[in-house]
């Protein structure tokens, strides 16, 4: 698991794989866009099991099966939790038979598990068939669209992925609204099979044609190496490919876990948040609409915050950004604590949003641009399990306050005091380096 030559031709079926391979090679701008439009349609079909998308679902399930916010909420906390077993291996099938075969199998059994949440009318059922959905959301799918992008983008990395987590908050906005909209129109049921099928067409045929592991296992040259790329390019794009780390390698240096422990704060600040925002501005008086709204404005500003923090990210220092992207985050659950206003809702929802497209970016290209491409995958498989761990605690920790408490307010709170530690965390986060492992010298 440790030294796996992962860019090596992957597998492919014969006949097929030699059409595409050549059509790869043929292709008159550069495959890697492909592979990004490939990856990105696996994100966007996530938002099946996205908390945003249960949200809309927590009020009618509660109402209809008389089950409490916490036990619906739960069910992402238990996903969450086999997610952080499960990422190990999903990061080393990605590099041992590669991204394609494991994306192809996640959309295939993400489909499944949401067309089964029809029937899931027994909590131990809906745990089994949400928390697959959610294990496949937070692993297979996250670490292998991310993956893909990295392997085939080095110059233009940070760009890359930022638009490869736009598709993930377009999914934010389409999958709630649908669901919604099916909700009032027929029920919660027939919503769940709604989104199960659409998560088949809109990402099973792209991914399983069109990735291929890297550049190098069709024999094309890497971003930023073609031949007549200009010489802003040249400039502006000035990210080096000479790092080649395996894992054995990252574990022992500080950077990886402080990166990966101040990303799994982070998305516990972000599922304790999210999965409760639609009740929460209910409660507040605002009603459904504005509740709605806010989801839509939390989906939209995480896809301006990807785009806006991959830009950054190519610029600026990780730890600098990744300490911003805390920061934005942190004054948004201030916000949250006591919005009780359409305006001030909405401000909370979009300053949350763009914090969240910064947590699903920057980290992505931090562990790319630190380590290099060689092991990625298995490198994030390690370090994933924090973030699945962070988004259980998170989900069930807002719910139990308002549980004990009748009110979100001190959730909030508590939430943001952890996102001011996270960001004393991320301002210690060094670049490693071989010579001498710790002693490194931050940027």
């Amino acid at each position: 698991m440790l030294g796996i030559p992962v860019l090596q031709p992957e597998f492919v079926p014969a006949g097929r794989g030699h059409v595409i391979d050549r059509m790869v090679r043929r292709t008159p701008f550069y495959y890697g866009w492909v592979v990004l439009s490939a990856a990105a349609s696996s994100l966007f079909v996530r938002n099946a099991a996205a908390s945003l998308t249960l949200a809309v679902f927590i009020y009618p399930i509660s109402q209809d099966l008389n089950w409490s916010r916490t036990l619906i909420a739960g069910a992402a906390s238990f996903g969450g939790l086999a997610a952080s077993v499960a990422s190990p291996f999903v990061g080393w099938a990605c590099d041992k038979y590669g991204v394609r075969v494991v994306l192809t199998l996640s959309i295939l059994m993400l489909g499944l598990s949401t067309v089964s949440l029809a029937w899931a009318t027994v909590p131990v059922v809906f745990y089994l068939a949400y928390g697959i959905g959610r294990v496949i959301f937070s692993s297979s799918v996250q670490i292998g669209s991310s993956v893909a992008v990295s392997r085939w983008f080095v110059r233009r990395r940070g760009r890359a992925t930022g638009i490869l987590f736009l598709s993930h908050s377009v999914g934010m906005v389409v999958f709630p609204l649908l669901a919604g909209f099916i909700i009032r129109a027929r029920d919660w049921q027939e919503a769940w099979i709604f989104l199960g099928v659409l998560v088949w067409i809109g990402a099973l045929a792209p991914v399983s044609f069109l990735i291929r592991q890297s550049p190098e296992a069709v024999g094309i040259p890497l971003e930023g190496d073609e031949e007549g790329h200009s010489q802003d390019d040249a400039q502006a794009l000035s990210v080096p490919d000479d790092l080649s780390w395996t894992l054995r390698e990252a574990m022992r240096t500080p950077t990886l876990w402080l990166l990966s422990g101040a990303t799994g704060f982070l998305f516990l600040l972000q599922s304790g948040t999210n999965i409760h925002q639609a009740a929460y501005f209910v409660d507040q008086g605002l009603g459904v609409s504005i509740s709605a709204l806010s989801i839509s404005f939390n989906a939209v500003f995480t896809g301006a915050g990807s785009l806006f923090w991959g830009w950054v990210v190519e610029r600026v220092p990780v730890r600098f950004t990744y300490a911003g992207v805390a920061l934005v985050m942190a004054l948004a659950l201030v916000l949250f604590s006591s919005a009780d206003t359409v305006r001030e809702a909405l401000l909370a929802a979009s300053l949350f949003g763009i914090s969240v497209g910064g947590i699903l970016v920057v980290p992505a290209v931090a562990y790319a641009d630190y380590y290099g491409r060689q092991s990625i995958g298995t490198i994030r498989g390690v370090t994933e399990p924090l973030v699945s761990l962070g988004q259980a605690v998170g989900a069930v920790f807002s719910g139990a306050v308002f549980d004990i408490t009748g009110s979100y307010h001190d959730a909030f709170v508590i939430l943001a005091a952890i996102g001011v530690v996270t960001i004393v965390v991320l301002l210690l986060i060094k670049p490693p380096n071989r010579m001498g492992m710790n002693d490194t010298v931050a940027i």
